[in-house]
């Protein structure tokens, strides 16, 4: 019961909080930009996933497309595998972003 009249504020400003939309929480594998601690960045699908010791990889992209420093873009690692698929750990990731209509342009004609 009281949990029913409780109403979500932002502290700072007494505003009321809208619930996050249900439907980005359904959306799987997002295509985000990634930039490596190795100073790579990387356009790809992600998706977390349970890494059964600590250090082992918690994360997998599908599809990586390297950025090159010409602003060329590349299959990651096209030179030595074939697979779309590869693990990667979150703490080599410094950040991410959503990649801007251009940058998604150009992913997927390279995944093509």
């Amino acid at each position: 019961m009281e949990e029913e009249l409780m109403i979500q504020t932002n502290l700072a400003t007494d505003e009321m909080v809208e619930p996050a939309d249900p439907i980005m929480k359904d959306q799987s594998n997002p295509i985000q930009v990634l930039f490596l601690v190795n100073q790579q960045t990387i356009v790809t699908e992600i998706e977390s996933i349970i890494a059964e010791d600590i250090g082992q990889p918690d994360c997998r992209m599908v599809n990586p497309v390297l950025i090159k420093e010409d602003g060329t873009f590349s299959k990651f690692l096209n030179a030595v595998s074939d697979d779309v698929e590869m693990a990667i750990s979150s703490d080599k990731i410094l950040t991410l972003v959503d990649p801007n209509q251009e940058t998604l342009e150009k992913y997927f004609e390279t995944i093509q």
